[in-house]
């Protein structure tokens, strides 16, 4: 028989989707699932982006430019320039997700066996990414002590070799939730022009700030311009995460034109969900003034019920909506695991993330997990339930 690729090996599984067949059996037994443990918001996509879908009136389901239609990527422009970004459409390529953001950047930046530095935990399939591109993460921990703030810049430096190109952010932070502050991306600018690195910000939940705090792009920093490449997608913003289409935005036109080759080779993206994307940018601001209210409340549901629980430790997330939990356990993957298999109250049980799979050093997130706040409030809180039942029966075994 012949053998797979070493590189596909290597590719890591997903720690948010591995556990997927134990919860269809769960399902084909007739448990309730709480799915708390992916990025999937059951908030409405607005009607406007579907309404565009509906009214499409093409003959031919054609190709696009490779970098995207125009009338999209000037519609992109208007967005990014009202949040003060100073961009043009020139500045934008459009990709079929964030996903594929993410990897033009890191294979058009960094070349093989170079490292890339980001902190811990972060969003697991920057492993599968970096993987693809024959690069290599090196991760800096943050900790739950201080609900996951940027570690010392002294980290950052020790970390730093000939072989560094890249610091990697997620703000609003996924997993964690963290929030960074201007004065936490004013140090890794001036980290970044010391030593020559390029600086990536997935920008996928920049909506979703709470308690008035400010959101901060490293594009609004001065200096930067040729080291910052922005990773943006329509998932989250207007909860359209199946429409896959995402862009990479920078100011660097060596990086750009680098990576529209990669773009070209794998033609264009999707123009069906370009239309819906153009005709979101137009979305009220009443609707994300909404979703960011539910999302303030589950937020506070969902981490004053965890506080409660016994043992639970967990801190208040600034963004985005996740929260990593520290549970009296002794493996999360196994206690995951267990609450489908082998769990149930009131024939329910609950779906969560192991955050082993968030962080690349290994021991680290044994005890904790990733929970989303993407139900809505009853069910979050029959969820809290079901986690606390759970909690005692495991530890009592």
């Amino acid at each position: 028989m012949p053998e797979i690729s070493k590189k596909g090996i290597a590719m890591p599984a997903s720690p948010i989707r591995k556990l997927t067949p134990f919860a269809d059996l769960a399902k084909k037994n007739g448990k309730k699932i709480y799915h708390l443990n992916i990025g999937q918001p059951d908030i409405a996509t607005p009607d406007i982006m579907l309404d565009a879908v509906k009214n499409i009136d093409f003959k031919v389901w054609a190709y696009t430019a490779s970098e995207g239609t125009e009338s999209y990527r000037d519609k992109l422009s208007e967005y990014y320039n009202h949040l003060g970004y100073g961009v043009s459409s020139t500045d934008i390529l459009v990709t079929n997700g964030g996903s594929e953001a993410i990897t033009f950047a890191m294979q058009s930046c960094l070349s093989q066996g170079d490292e890339i530095i980001i902190p811990e935990p972060f969003y697991a399939n920057y492993n599968g990414f970096a993987c693809m591109a024959d690069v290599v993460i090196r991760p800096i921990l943050s900790t739950i002590e201080n609900g996951f703030a940027l570690p010392p810049i002294s980290e950052f430096e020790k970390s730093i070799n000939a072989k560094t190109k890249a610091i990697f952010i997620c703000n609003p932070n996924n997993p964690t939730g963290y929030l960074y502050s201007r004065e936490e991306l004013e140090i890794l600018r001036d980290l970044c022009l010391k030593y020559n690195l390029y600086l990536f910000s997935d920008e996928a939940y920049r909506e979703f700030c709470y308690d008035g705090r400010e959101f901060v792009s490293p594009m609004h920093l001065e200096g930067l311009e040729e080291n910052v490449v922005v990773l943006d997608t329509v998932s989250k913003r207007y909860s359209a995460c199946g429409a896959r289409l995402g862009c990479l935005i920078t100011k660097n036109q060596k990086v750009y034109q680098a990576a529209l080759k990669f773009a070209q080779a794998r033609l264009s993206p999707p123009m069906v969900a370009q239309i819906a994307g153009e005709a979101a940018v137009d979305t009220p601001a009443s609707y994300f003034q909404e979703v960011k209210e539910e999302y303030t409340q589950r937020r506070n549901l969902l981490a004053d019920g965890l506080n409660s629980i016994p043992g639970v430790k967990c801190p208040i997330p600034g963004g985005a909506f996740y929260i990593v939990a520290q549970l009296p356990i002794d493996d999360a993957d196994k206690f995951c695991q267990w609450m489908l298999e082998k769990f149930d109250y009131n024939n329910q049980t609950v779906m969560m993330a192991p955050a082993t799979g968030f962080y690349s050093s290994d021991g680290e997130g044994k005890n904790e997990v990733r929970l989303a706040y993407v139900l809505n409030q009853d069910d979050l809180k029959k969820a809290l339930i079901c986690l606390e039942k759970g909690l005692e029966v495991y530890n009592s075994q």
